[in-house]
């Protein structure tokens, strides 16, 4: 088979590219692998029949073209390039053996042939389609402001200068910049940041990002056509091109071998007849020689196993962007991971309540406040703190009077008094509380008194978020919040260490103490805290220059430098940021910590089926071609031998599609898997 995979173009556009499958009847290939077969399946009836020449002499021509004429003309094409391809040699075979009378064998070899074809382009065709589901995350309309008003149009139709109308509660239709009104934006399928951030005018927001509370105005900046979703559809695009190493060497092989290949048919030909065979049979030997000989199997050893892997773990929330990621992931020995973002959800989770003295407050009454004041929010700082208070089994009481000021905090009436609740921050030494105020374009925290509580300190140096509750302005007390742990982290560090057999290195910028507690609970002792982006490139290659092939798991920009220096790259966040999308070798889109073992196993996985492949198809050719040559190979087994090797190859390649071949709660059985 000819090894030029042709891409499947996936389009920039939610509304031009529906989630769905790819049926086998809409591949061109595959229609015109069925017509030669139907083609030559009722011949054949007709021929066994007893029927007359030119009763099914007709249905085999038709099985030769419908299924020959696409290869022949792909192999032409690479001859007046002076490449010799397989393909031509295969429709050569087929021709000649109906030269010589075997026209139901030469049928069947171009059956095959076509049936070989289709397969491989199902396996490119299933690559894309288990990425189209990303297309989701973009909205198909946008409310486009006009000199008349609005209007709502399809987002393919906006144009850089557009300005557009978000509601709340809306997705974002393109890349752009704010140019009024004040919201949150959730950005996690984006950036992969925990919580939303606050958006007011000046401020870039992406495409398929979910507006908060608030009502905004944005400029369009990109085209969507080049938006951070779209820019994921061009790496399928590039996957689908893409070819491994093990594959470019099969093809760098495969010129030579082909040229020798004629070179032996001809030999084959004529030294028999030098010594007097029958010009009949040696042309017939020629002609099974070149069949079996022909490199179809070997060739089709390598992408269907690739690309089908490409396929079932795109369809599992993983995106891999070329074949070459694919097989290189299945090599790494040791694993390097990012904290925030990847072992933690970025969903916080209430960590202490610390009333103040002198409030006169418990614990479950500071809470308690905070909670009914934070109970209309839908912010994830309010959810953390009404969930800690039901986890408690506090009563909740009603609020009136809510108001929500994006990135400034929440007040509300409860029993009459005015509860706040906002952020604290640390600068330099001091701790200042209560609600934000714009100075210009930078965020400030302002104090609600003279007094200056240094309490919650240390939770700000262990990586904590704080906040302060006051009541009709006097602090009460603070509540610290901290990034919660993913529930999969222990179990993927775990399922790493199986398949490396060395526990993986956490390397964070983050302060020691919150990286040893992440560590203590996901079992790593290799811990790295402290460190810039330059810093985590300096740890990748000190494990990779003792030896090791390093598999570096981030999700931001700050990560982008680790991810490129590594052997192989995964980058959290659904789609990431903007640099780890260029830099990493796959996208984790769901944020599902159990794929990242899954897809290294399903690498590892598809490597042994290269190999199988590569045996398989060895040992078909090997013992074919000594048949030939020292006995007589009848030329239907030769094509049966040949091409259903070719075939078994592709079927075995395509096992990569199915279910059971994505395995995310299973441990490998050693260390080099």
């Amino acid at each position: 088979m000819s090894t030029t995979l042709t891409p499947v173009r996936v389009p920039p556009t939610a509304q031009q590219a529906p989630r769905r499958r790819t049926r086998v009847l809409a591949l061109a290939e595959a229609r015109w692998a069925l017509a030669s077969t139907v083609a030559f399946l009722l011949g054949l009836a007709l021929d066994l029949s007893g029927m007359p020449w030119w009763a099914y002499g007709p249905l085999y021509a038709v099985a030769y073209a419908t299924g020959g004429w696409e290869p022949a003309l792909e192999g032409l094409k690479a001859l007046r390039e002076r490449t010799l391809d397989v393909d031509l040699l295969m429709i050569v075979a087929a021709l000649g053996a109906a030269a010589i009378g075997q026209v139901l064998d030469g049928a069947l070899l171009i059956v095959i042939f076509a049936t070989s074809g289709a397969l491989e382009a199902l396996a490119t065709a299933r690559t894309a389609d288990s990425v189209r589901g990303l297309l989701d995350l973009a909205p198909t309309m946008a409310t486009r402001v006009t000199h008349d008003g609005e209007e709502t149009v399809p987002t393919a139709e906006l144009a850089v200068g557009d300005v557009l109308v978000v509601r709340p509660g809306e997705r974002i239709g393109a890349d752009g910049v704010v140019v009024d009104g004040a919201s949150e934006a959730d950005q996690a399928t984006i950036t992969g940041e925990p919580l939303p951030v606050a958006k007011g005018p000046g401020d870039e927001v992406f495409a398929g990002t979910l507006n908060g509370t608030g009502a905004l105005r944005v400029r369009v900046g990109r085209d969507p056509a080049d938006s951070v979703i779209a820019r994921i559809v061009t790496l399928v695009e590039e996957a689908s091109r893409t070819k491994a190493p093990t594959q470019l060497f099969i093809e760098k092989v495969e010129q030579r071998y082909a040229v020798g290949i004629v070179a032996a048919t001809l030999a084959v030909f004529g030294v028999p007849l030098l010594f007097g065979a029958d010009l009949t049979d040696a042309l017939l030997r020629a002609m099974t020689f070149m069949i079996v000989a022909s490199p179809c199997a070997v060739v089709l050893a390598t992408m269907p196993p690739l690309l089908s892997a490409i396929a079932n773990a795109g369809r599992h929330g993983v995106l891999v962007k070329s074949a070459v990621a694919m097989e290189r992931l299945g090599e790494v020995d040791a694993v390097a991971l990012d904290k925030t973002g990847t072992l933690t959800e970025g969903a916080p989770e209430v960590t202490a309540v610390r009333p103040l003295p002198g409030a006169g407050l418990d614990e479950d009454e500071l809470l308690a406040l905070a909670a009914a004041a934070e109970h209309p929010s839908e912010h994830p700082l309010a959810r953390a703190i009404v969930g800690a208070a039901r986890a408690r089994g506090l009563r909740i009481e009603n609020a009136t009077d809510f108001v929500a000021v994006p990135g400034r905090g929440v007040t509300a009436v409860v029993h009459g008094r005015v509860i706040e609740v906002g952020r604290a921050t640390e600068a330099g030494r001091r701790i200042a509380f209560g609600r934000a105020t714009e100075t210009g374009r930078r965020t400030e925290f302002c104090r609600p008194g003279p007094e200056d509580i240094s309490g919650p300190a240390d939770a700000l140096a262990g990586g904590d978020t704080v906040v302060l509750v006051t009541r009709d302005g006097v602090p009460l007390g603070t509540l610290a919040l901290a990034d919660r742990l993913r529930p999969g982290a222990p179990a993927m560090t775990a399922a790493l260490t199986a398949l490396t057999g060395t526990a993986p290195a956490l390397l964070t910028g983050d302060n020691a103490r919150a990286a040893a507690r992440v560590a203590e609970a996901t079992g790593l002792t290799d811990v790295r805290a402290d460190l810039l982006p330059e810093g985590k490139v300096k740890a990748v290659r000190e494990l990779q220059d003792a030896g090791r092939k390093v598999l570096f798991v981030g999700d931001g920009v700050n990560d982008a430098p680790a991810l490129a220096a590594a052997h192989s790259g995964v980058a959290m966040g659904r789609a990431g940021s903007d640099l780890a999308l260029e830099t990493a070798d796959a996208v984790v889109v769901r944020d599902e910590l159990a794929t990242v073992a899954a897809v290294v196993r399903l690498s590892r996985t598809a490597r042994r089926l290269v190999v199988q492949n590569l045996v398989i198809a060895g040992t078909f050719i090997t013992g074919l071609v000594l048949w030939d040559l020292l006995g007589h190979l009848p030329l239907p087994l030769g094509v049966a031998g040949h091409e259903g090797s070719t075939v078994l190859v592709g079927l075995n390649g395509l096992r990569l599609l199915r279910e059971s071949a994505w395995r995310p709660g299973t441990a490998a059985r050693g260390p080099r898997g």
